[in-house]
């Protein structure tokens, strides 16, 4: 049975493992070397803005993914929830739990009164491009970064 949760400090090196264990995380993620995670670990869990939550099936981490919830003035007032870092660990992958875990995520939302849940990813994903479309989510912007 899936258990989501909250994440601790003991499950940042899953959680990086997951992170770095595609086409994209495996070129800018490393597990040699965990310190800055848990630094940047550390500011997540003492900001109430951050939910860096993990899906455990029977003690072993499964699926991780990131909630922030954005207090805003546009639509009038309203805090929007971002969705990040979402990641099924590989052997779970097509199983359902990451739409399990999707749907927690917008059950949170919700009930911390967001007016709306966003994310993004990276054009190559097509296969998450489907797969969010399948729960719900409607394409409707471009996005744009710039690296420091």
């Amino acid at each position: 049975m899936i258990h989501i949760r909250r994440a601790t400090g003991k499950d940042v090196e899953p959680i990086v493992a997951m992170l770095a264990d595609d086409h994209l995380g495996r070129h800018r993620e490393t597990l040699d070397d965990l310190e800055s995670y848990h630094q940047a670990f550390e500011a997540i869990d003492a900001d109430p803005n951050q939910f860096l939550a993990i899906a455990e099936d029977d003690g072993e981490i499964v699926g991780t993914l990131q909630l922030t919830f954005i207090p805003g003035l546009s639509r009038q007032g309203a805090t929007r929830a971002l969705v990040e870092g979402v990641r099924v660990r590989a052997d779970r992958r097509g199983g359902g739990l990451g739409a399990q875990l999707m749907r927690w995520a917008v059950d949170e939302a919700r009930e911390r009164g967001c007016a709306l849940i966003q994310l993004t990813t990276d054009v190559s994903r097509v296969d998450a491009h489907r797969f969010y479309h399948r729960l719900g989510f409607e394409q409707s912007h471009l996005g744009f970064k710039l690296l420091l």
